[in-house]
């Protein structure tokens, strides 16, 4: 099994839903296209057959997958948190010293990322790069076009 992963209730409830939806519906639906394709006559020259297999194998292999993050997974009291350093669940404000352009990000699990939405997973290089940081302080982070800099302007929850 996997690390531990640290979710919001909301993050932690839209994974069961998935994998609810993946069990309850895609499932049945595949096994479904299987029946009927195996209906057709000889499976050794049924593409259809072998798709519906392909898309079953896929499936297996992700409800596994998301059964695994949904066991390793805890939910984090918010309140508990320090607001003095960069923890999960930050939102962060950051300002690019080469350039000055001000970010604003909150800090999740890899299942939660939304970048357009602010929201940055802390097992990325900016996100780990920023974790334990506390106000004030230059966070120096190796990214694959060198080393970018960044000042933490403000931490929040």
């Amino acid at each position: 099994m996997s690390g531990v992963s640290y979710y919001t209730e909301e993050g932690l409830k839209k994974l069961k839903e998935e994998l609810a939806h993946l069990e309850q519906v895609e499932r049945p639906r595949v096994s479904q296209e299987i029946a009927d394709a195996r209906d057709k006559g000889d499976l050794s020259e049924n593409a259809e057959y072998h798709a519906a297999k392909e898309e079953q194998s896929l499936l297996e292999f992700k409800i596994a997958k998301l059964k695994n993050v949904v066991a390793s997974a805890r939910v984090i009291d918010e309140s508990q948190l320090d607001t003095s350093k960069i923890l999960i669940h930050s939102v962060v404000k950051i300002k690019n010293t080469a350039n000055g352009m001000e970010f604003s990000y909150t800090l999740v699990a890899d299942s939660e990322t939304d970048v357009r939405n602010g929201k940055l997973s802390v097992n990325s290089p900016i996100g780990k790069g920023l974790l334990g940081k506390k106000v004030g302080e230059i966070a120096e982070i190796k990214v694959p076009n060198g080393i970018m800099k960044f000042e933490i302007m403000e931490i929040s929850r």
